[in-house]
């Protein structure tokens, strides 16, 4: 079968061998799949030495063949790939064994891809073969950030700065669905009129003043994946004694923190990352509910896949950017 590897510290398309399913896998043929922020990571981490590793989180498509002690799923079920691995039940933080499907397990860059059936979820009947590549890591990590730790509630208002990632729309989209109010930001005039458009209440320049721009809002919740960017100047429009939650750094790691002035201010500063199987349960239960369609950019072929991470790397998409597969 044809994938994405990267090996040799290159990324390329290279004929796989696929594995027979063991007793509880499925062999899922992959229509569509979605790309991550962490599919760009990914090469940084590896040796050049190592072997060739399918890289993708996210994907649907139809499976095709069951091992002899699958029950839940047959031949020719559409679904979706659950990235969370072994992750099942609601906890306080992942258990020692999870992983994020794509490294250091084969992912869902190629044609098909072998995997236990407890990662697979009914595909939503709905959504296109792109949308239901879209949802599962980025709706995931919006759902548990937004809803089990950040405990968002109706009428709220919720400050998310940078409009234009995968997750961002989710945690847009999401807000909106149950009454909440939501304030974000772009440097891009027409992804400000997209977030607009997907129901945001407030839009700003990331280049304004926030503090001046925003000075009659109270923002009980931040949800902020920047990192050093913008740490400081969401914690600065939070209400006291408000959630500050935080699930990425795509700037830098390490922030300065006034210690002071946080514990004076009572907030609180949750972490969180992806989420088990039942909160993507929840998550396509909430879809389905709103009829939620994810936000797709743009879709590049399979061929194109080196092509479509640099194209996430320039970071000029609204949304998710999707591979189709067949």
């Amino acid at each position: 079968m044809r994938a994405l590897v990267h090996e040799n510290g290159s990324l390329h398309m290279k004929e796989m061998e696929l594995q027979s399913p063991g007793g509880s896998e499925v062999v899922v043929k992959l229509k569509a799949a979605g790309l991550n922020r962490r599919d760009l990571a990914i090469p940084n981490r590896r040796k050049e030495t190592e072997e060739a590793l399918i890289l993708g989180s996210d994907g649907a498509g139809i499976i095709e063949e069951v091992g002899k002690n699958v029950n839940d799923v047959k031949v020719g079920d559409e679904v979706i790939i659950n990235p969370a691995l072994r992750w099942v039940r609601n906890s306080e933080a992942p258990p020692k064994e999870f992983d994020i499907l794509g490294m250091p397990d084969h992912g869902t860059f190629a044609e098909k891809i072998v995997i236990s059936e407890d990662q697979v979820e009914p595909k939503p009947a709905y959504m296109s073969w792109e949308e239901a590549a879209a949802f599962p890591l980025a709706a995931l990590t919006a759902y548990r950030a937004m809803f089990t730790k950040g405990e968002l509630e109706k009428k709220e208002t919720v400050f998310i700065p940078g409009a234009g990632g995968g997750v961002a729309t989710y945690l847009i989209a999401f807000a909106k669905n149950i009454g909440a109010r939501v304030i974000t930001t772009s440097r891009s005039e027409q992804k400000r009129e997209k977030a607009r458009e997907l129901g945001a209440d407030v839009v700003i320049d990331t280049a304004d003043d926030w503090e001046e721009k925003l000075s009659n809002e109270t923002i009980d919740m931040v949800i902020d994946s920047n990192g050093k960017a913008t740490f400081q100047r969401s914690l600065a429009i939070l209400k006291k004694g408000g959630k500050f939650v935080t699930f990425g750094a795509t700037t830098e790691d390490v922030i300065d923190f006034d210690l002071r002035a946080f514990f004076y201010g009572q907030y609180k500063l949750i972490g969180s990352t992806m989420g088990c199987r039942e909160e993507l349960m929840a998550a396509l239960a909430h879809a389905e509910k709103y009829q939620l369609h994810p936000v797709v950019d743009r879709v590049f072929s399979l061929d194109q896949s080196v092509e479509a991470l640099s194209y996430l790397d320039e970071g000029k998409q609204f949304g998710k950017v999707i591979i189709r597969i067949s």
